[in-house]
Protein backbone atom coordinates (compact mmCIF):
# COMPACT_ATOMS: atom_id res chain seq x y z
CA UNK A 1 0.00 0.00 0.00
CA UNK A 2 3.01 2.50 0.64
CA UNK A 3 4.33 1.54 -2.49
CA UNK A 4 1.20 2.76 -4.28
CA UNK A 5 1.34 5.99 -1.92
CA UNK A 6 4.40 7.07 -3.36
CA UNK A 7 3.77 6.32 -7.38
CA UNK A 8 1.06 8.56 -6.54
CA UNK A 9 2.88 11.66 -5.29
CA UNK A 10 2.90 15.07 -7.07
CA UNK A 11 6.88 15.33 -6.85
CA UNK A 12 6.63 18.74 -9.07
CA UNK A 13 4.19 20.22 -6.50
CA UNK A 14 6.11 19.55 -3.62
CA UNK A 15 9.66 20.34 -4.89
CA UNK A 16 7.84 23.72 -5.49
CA UNK A 17 6.27 24.12 -2.08
CA UNK A 18 10.64 23.52 -0.56
CA UNK A 19 11.32 26.25 -2.97
CA UNK A 20 9.07 28.67 -1.73
CA UNK A 21 10.26 27.89 2.02
CA UNK A 22 13.79 28.45 1.02
CA UNK A 23 13.05 31.60 -0.89
CA UNK A 24 12.17 33.16 2.48
CA UNK A 25 15.29 32.88 4.12
CA UNK A 26 17.25 35.66 4.76
CA UNK A 27 20.29 34.46 2.89
CA UNK A 28 18.00 32.91 -0.49
CA UNK A 29 18.96 33.28 -3.81
CA UNK A 30 16.81 35.34 -5.15
CA UNK A 31 16.24 33.39 -8.73
CA UNK A 32 15.09 30.09 -6.28
CA UNK A 33 11.81 29.07 -7.40
CA UNK A 34 11.33 30.74 -10.51
CA UNK A 35 12.28 28.25 -12.93
CA UNK A 36 15.96 29.14 -13.33
CA UNK A 37 18.54 26.61 -12.47
CA UNK A 38 19.81 26.72 -8.70
CA UNK A 39 23.16 25.31 -9.81
CA UNK A 40 25.86 27.59 -9.90
CA UNK A 41 26.48 28.34 -13.87
CA UNK A 42 29.70 30.15 -13.47
CA UNK A 43 32.74 29.57 -10.38
CA UNK A 44 31.94 29.81 -6.75
CA UNK A 45 33.00 33.47 -5.36
CA UNK A 46 35.50 33.14 -3.36
CA UNK A 47 34.72 34.57 0.82
CA UNK A 48 35.56 37.71 -0.84
CA UNK A 49 32.75 37.08 -2.98
CA UNK A 50 34.85 37.93 -6.33
CA UNK A 51 34.53 34.96 -8.57
CA UNK A 52 37.69 32.81 -8.99
CA UNK A 53 40.01 33.76 -12.00
CA UNK A 54 40.04 31.70 -14.68
CA UNK A 55 43.45 30.96 -16.99
CA UNK A 56 45.82 33.74 -17.69
CA UNK A 57 45.50 35.64 -21.05
CA UNK A 58 47.22 38.03 -22.82
CA UNK A 59 50.61 39.82 -21.49
CA UNK A 60 50.29 36.85 -18.25
CA UNK A 61 50.28 34.02 -21.02
CA UNK A 62 53.03 35.21 -22.64
CA UNK A 63 55.84 35.80 -19.97
CA UNK A 64 54.39 32.45 -18.23
CA UNK A 65 55.16 31.06 -21.71
CA UNK A 66 58.16 32.66 -22.25
CA UNK A 67 59.80 31.57 -18.83
CA UNK A 68 58.84 27.69 -19.67
CA UNK A 69 60.34 28.47 -22.98
CA UNK A 70 63.75 29.81 -21.32
CA UNK A 71 63.54 26.41 -18.66
CA UNK A 72 62.85 24.05 -21.72
CA UNK A 73 65.55 25.15 -23.59
CA UNK A 74 68.19 24.92 -20.71
CA UNK A 75 67.12 21.72 -19.58
CA UNK A 76 67.63 20.68 -23.62
CA UNK A 77 70.62 22.35 -24.16
CA UNK A 78 72.12 20.47 -21.26
CA UNK A 79 72.12 17.25 -23.52
CA UNK A 80 74.31 19.09 -25.71
CA UNK A 81 76.79 20.36 -22.69
CA UNK A 82 79.88 21.22 -25.15
CA UNK A 83 82.75 20.85 -22.12
CA UNK A 84 83.58 17.37 -20.52
CA UNK A 85 81.97 16.58 -17.03
CA UNK A 86 83.39 14.10 -15.29
CA UNK A 87 85.39 15.57 -12.61
CA UNK A 88 86.99 18.66 -11.59
CA UNK A 89 85.48 22.26 -12.37
CA UNK A 90 83.59 20.85 -15.66
CA UNK A 91 81.67 19.39 -12.91
CA UNK A 92 81.23 21.85 -11.02
CA UNK A 93 79.54 24.25 -14.08
CA UNK A 94 77.61 21.44 -14.81
CA UNK A 95 75.85 21.08 -11.35
CA UNK A 96 75.59 24.79 -11.79
CA UNK A 97 73.88 24.27 -14.86
CA UNK A 98 71.52 21.02 -13.86
CA UNK A 99 70.57 23.38 -10.54
CA UNK A 100 69.36 26.61 -12.66
CA UNK A 101 67.17 23.72 -14.94
CA UNK A 102 65.41 22.93 -11.63
CA UNK A 103 65.31 26.42 -10.28
CA UNK A 104 64.07 27.42 -13.99
CA UNK A 105 61.33 24.68 -13.44
CA UNK A 106 60.60 25.56 -10.24
CA UNK A 107 60.26 29.46 -11.55
CA UNK A 108 58.17 28.64 -14.23
CA UNK A 109 55.57 26.35 -12.18
CA UNK A 110 55.09 28.64 -9.43
CA UNK A 111 53.80 31.38 -12.55
CA UNK A 112 51.87 28.66 -14.47
CA UNK A 113 50.26 27.68 -11.02
CA UNK A 114 49.04 30.82 -10.07
CA UNK A 115 47.93 32.11 -13.51
CA UNK A 116 46.01 28.47 -14.30
CA UNK A 117 48.32 27.12 -17.00
CA UNK A 118 48.48 23.28 -16.65
CA UNK A 119 50.31 22.37 -19.51
CA UNK A 120 53.01 24.81 -18.67
CA UNK A 121 52.77 23.54 -14.91
CA UNK A 122 53.01 20.19 -16.31
CA UNK A 123 55.97 21.25 -18.66
CA UNK A 124 57.82 22.64 -15.48
CA UNK A 125 57.06 20.12 -13.33
CA UNK A 126 58.93 17.84 -15.83
CA UNK A 127 61.76 20.13 -15.79
CA UNK A 128 62.28 20.27 -12.74
CA UNK A 129 62.54 16.55 -12.25
CA UNK A 130 65.14 16.61 -15.36
CA UNK A 131 67.05 19.28 -13.70
CA UNK A 132 66.87 16.85 -10.85
CA UNK A 133 67.69 13.56 -12.62
CA UNK A 134 70.59 15.81 -14.46
CA UNK A 135 72.12 16.30 -11.00
CA UNK A 136 71.71 12.90 -9.95
CA UNK A 137 73.65 11.30 -12.80
CA UNK A 138 76.32 13.01 -11.80
CA UNK A 139 76.36 13.19 -7.71
CA UNK A 140 75.20 9.71 -7.32
CA UNK A 141 77.64 7.31 -7.97
CA UNK A 142 80.35 9.65 -6.63
CA UNK A 143 78.02 9.55 -3.06
CA UNK A 144 76.59 5.91 -3.10
CA UNK A 145 78.46 4.08 -5.86
CA UNK A 146 80.02 0.66 -4.98
CA UNK A 147 83.38 2.05 -7.25
CA UNK A 148 84.71 5.46 -5.78
CA UNK A 149 84.37 7.82 -8.55
CA UNK A 150 85.85 11.11 -7.81
CA UNK A 151 85.25 14.84 -7.51
CA UNK A 152 88.70 16.05 -8.44
CA UNK A 153 90.61 14.88 -11.66
CA UNK A 154 93.80 13.88 -10.67
CA UNK A 155 96.67 15.38 -12.00
CA UNK A 156 98.89 14.53 -15.13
Amino acid sequence: MKEKEQKERDWDREMREVDKLLAKLPEAEPTLGRGVPTVPVSPRPGPAGVAAPGPARGRAWVTTWMRVGLSVALGVGMLAWPWPHACGLGLVWYLIGATVVTIGGVWSALTSWKRRLGLAHTLSIILMVWGLALAGRQLLPRLYGKIPVPFLCSGP
